[in-house]
């Protein structure tokens, strides 16, 4: 299988460091380069204008669906021409009494063009197959729900 890394920095710099007053920027940088600014969620003291890692899990869990759902949508005929997706997850208690995130929900709007069109079954279809074969919807204890929609 493929390796995949990033990397994290963190600095205090000159700030205070005690219990719940400490910086919570930081940059996550990818492999080819990009550096991401990241925080902690705002309710949590964090910086609103940065991502925080629940929005990066659930734009990686998004992101694994759609590239999936391309795959096997051009591998059954299928012609997309735009894919959008709206999606959330809510932070809560999980079965452990733990704070994780404990649902996600994917609502998928898809466009297609060309002669073949899915049926609304072939199109669920399409989603139920995306979600079994995407690596991070896999990985999750979390529940993950798909709302999809289709544009004609």
């Amino acid at each position: 299988m493929s390796d995949h890394r990033i990397t994290l920095n963190w600095q205090r710099g000159d700030a205070t460091f005690e219990r719940g007053n400490y910086p919570k920027d930081h940059e996550v940088r990818y492999l080819g380069g990009q550096t991401l600014g990241v925080s902690s969620a705002a309710a949590y003291g964090g910086n609103a204008a940065l991502a925080d890692p629940e929005q990066m899990l659930l734009s990686a869990l998004s992101s694994c669906h759609m590239l999936t759902f391309l795959a096997v949508a051009a591998n059954r005929g299928y012609v997309v021409d735009a894919y959008l997706d709206d999606a959330e997850c809510e932070l809560g208690k999980n079965a452990e009494g733990v704070t994780a995130v404990v649902s996600a929900t994917l609502r998928p709007t898809v466009r297609f063009s060309g002669e073949k069109q899915p049926s609304a079954e072939d199109y669920d279809k399409l989603h139920e197959r995306a979600h079994k074969g995407c690596f991070v919807g896999q990985s999750l204890k979390t529940e993950v729900r798909i709302e999809s929609r289709r544009i004609d």
